[in-house]
């Protein structure tokens, strides 16, 4: 089953008001565990990045200055993602950026249909706790120590741990563990050489030991 972990960082919140897309990170995973290939990319969002913005992400108007616009990184974008879940947390955020991006270069939107966001599912499974990643992370002890500001690629790979504990998966690998173990085991025992049994008799020395014991166990 394969899905991607996604994040976005935008220029601000609502891309109703002209804030744009400014980093794209996504993650492969395949029955929940990451198969080490990614994508990763910076967009010059045609505007300036507010200091508010920067202070989370910390990419400012010069470092994004000499990076392509989202047109020109579309076409690899979505060809990564293909027809995969979309994993999200706090997906309708990423979805209006993502699809106001997609709208302005005449592409289709991308169906909400098609995402999975971890944030309503860790609400639903612990009610009146935070949500954010930060504190995921810290109820599933999950390393978040390099999380300085938030970055999309960076917080993907998180998500990808939190998303794991979310859907029971480390229990699901010690499932499969101990299902590839038995396997071994059975092809091990079907492939082990059949020796005929062989009869050990005791001793005259043995049985008379024997019968002592006995003797002594009766009375």
């Amino acid at each position: 089953m394969r899905e991607i972990i996604l994040d976005t960082e935008t220029t601000g919140l609502n891309p109703g008001d002209g804030h744009r897309i400014i980093e794209i990170g996504c993650l492969e995973v395949i029955n929940l565990l990451p198969t080490g290939r990614t994508y990763h990319q910076y967009i010059n969002p045609q505007r300036d990045v507010p200091p508010e913005a920067t202070a989370v992400h910390g990419l400012t108007d010069d470092f994004l200055a000499d990076k392509p616009v989202f047109r020109d990184i579309a076409d690899e974008f979505l060809a990564f993602i293909g027809e995969s879940t979309l994993v999200i947390h706090n997906a309708n955020f990423d979805m209006r950026f993502l699809n106001a991006e997609l709208s302005k270069i005449n592409y289709p939107k991308l169906k909400f249909s098609r995402t999975f966001c971890t944030m309503i599912l860790a609400r639903e499974k612990f009610p009146g706790s935070p949500a954010n990643l930060d504190a995921l992370c810290r109820r599933f002890k999950v390393d978040n120590s390099g999380r300085i500001h938030h970055g999309a690629l960076l917080d993907s790979e998180l998500l990808a741990d939190v998303y794991l504990e979310l859907k029971g998966g480390r229990q699901t690998s010690l499932s499969l563990t101990t299902a590839k173990k038995k396997l071994t085991l059975e092809n091990n025992q079907k492939t082990r050489p059949y020796r005929e049994p062989r009869h050990f008799e005791p001793t005259a020395e043995e049985l008379a030991l024997h019968n002592d014991l006995m003797a002594k166990i009766s009375a």
